[in-house]
């Protein structure tokens, strides 16, 4: 039996907003293409790129978040893999939405949620954090990359109306029952 694939470490953003009174959640489209959970609903995110660990941001992660990635059930990030973390959050966000943390970018407004990392019986693994957003941080106007399609802000129930992956079903229930 191979050894299972190798878990790349991943940071995905749910930026929330409140709009009627209602919370509301940014979700896009994975196209067909992808060849990780293509045609699904998800947050914006990606893996870690290594010039996640060079790059510097106007402002580190908050002292809360930082020390929840280090303290993570299983062994959590080392300070160099959780500024990346917070690097590639905002990479990710910026190139698959157009909205912005600034440049470079402030990362104080993440707030870490969860972790949770592909089965090992995947042939792609991903060891994903979590973070969640205040839309009131962001600049720029909506309009992606191309890489997630048909952005559009969601309450909670109307995602989990919606035929989610496991991991990202997991992660709205989260947030949903957040008071």
């Amino acid at each position: 039996m191979p050894d299972p694939a190798i878990a790349r470490p991943a940071a995905s953003v749910i930026v929330l907003c409140r709009r009627r009174g209602a919370l509301r959640l940014l979700m896009g489209w994975r196209g067909a293409g992808h060849r990780f959970m293509p045609n699904r609903l998800v947050f914006p995110g990606g893996g870690v790129d290594p010039g996640d660990f060079a790059a510097m941001p106007a402002s580190p992660l908050a002292a809360p978040t930082r020390a929840a990635l280090l303290a993570e059930t299983g062994g959590g990030a080392d300070a160099a893999l959780a500024a990346a973390l917070g690097m590639a959050a905002a990479r990710e966000l910026a190139e698959e939405t157009g909205l912005t943390l600034g440049s470079p970018p402030a990362l104080a407004g993440l707030r870490y949620l969860m972790r949770l990392i592909t089965p090992a019986a995947l042939p792609i693994r991903f060891d994903a954090r979590f973070f969640l957003l205040d839309r009131a941080c962001l600049a720029g106007s909506l309009a992606g990359s191309g890489e997630l399609e048909g952005l559009d802000w969601l309450t909670p129930e109307e995602a989990l109306a919606q035929d989610l992956a496991i991991p990202t079903r997991r992660v709205v229930e989260r947030v949903q029952a957040l008071p």
